[in-house]
C-alpha cells in the first residue's frame, strides 16, 4: 500500500478513531489527544504494519496501548506527587520547608552527580512519571537497557542519600 493509500484510510479511520476514544477516556480532551497520539504512532509505526490484515484494527490496538499506558503513568503519578497546583504550598512549615529545601537540594547534587544515562532514566521514570516502555521510546533504547540503567541509576541515588540499597 502506498504511503498516501495508507494516509487516506488513516484519515478516514478518523471519526471512529473520535468516537473509540471517547469511550475509553470519557472525556473530549483527553480523547483528542489520545486520537492525535494514536495517529502519530500509527504514522511512525507505518511499515510494521502488514498489508492484508486490518488496518483499523492494528490502529485500534495502537490506540487501546496508548490509553493503557497513559492511566498507569497517571495512577503512578498519582500516587508519587500532589497536584502541581498544591506544590505552591508545599513545606511552608518554617523548620520544616528550611528541612525540605535542604533535602530538596541533596537529591538534586546526587542526581547531578549520576552520569548521563542514569539520570535521564531516573528522571523520566522516577520523577516524570513515564512507563519504561514510554521512557525507553523518548531514550531511544531497548527497555531492558533502561531498566537496568533506572536500576544502576536508584542504588546510587540511595548511595549518595546515605540509605541503604
Amino acid at each position: 500500500m502506498s504511503s498516501t493509500r495508507f494516509c487516506e484510510d488513516l484519515t478516514a479511520m478518523l471519526p471512529r478513531l473520535r468516537r473509540f476514544a471517547r469511550g475509553l477516556t470519557q472525556d473530549h480532551a483527553d480523547a483528542d489527544d489520545l486520537c492525535q497520539q494514536t495517529i502519530e504512532r500509527a504514522l511512525k509505526a507505518r511499515k510494521q504494519w502488514q498489508e492484508g490484515t486490518r488496518l483499523d484494527a492494528w490502529v485500534y490496538r495502537i490506540m487501546r496501548n496508548q490509553w493503557i499506558d497513559e492511566i498507569r503513568a497517571r495512577t503512578r503519578r498519582s500516587q508519587t506527587f500532589v497536584h502541581e497546583d498544591q506544590g505552591v504550598n508545599v513545606g511552608m512549615d518554617g523548620d520544616r520547608d528550611a528541612e525540605n529545601r535542604v533535602e530538596l537540594a541533596n537529591v538534586d547534587r546526587a542526581l547531578g552527580r549520576l552520569p548521563d544515562e542514569q539520570r535521564e532514566a531516573v528522571v523520566l521514570v522516577m520523577v516524570e512519571g513515564f512507563g519504561y516502555k514510554e521512557a525507553a521510546e523518548i531514550l531511544g533504547i531497548p527497555q531492558g537497557t533502561l531498566t537496568s540503567r533506572l536500576g544502576r541509576g536508584r542504588e546510587a541515588l540511595l548511595r549518595e542519600l546515605g540509605e541503604t540499597a
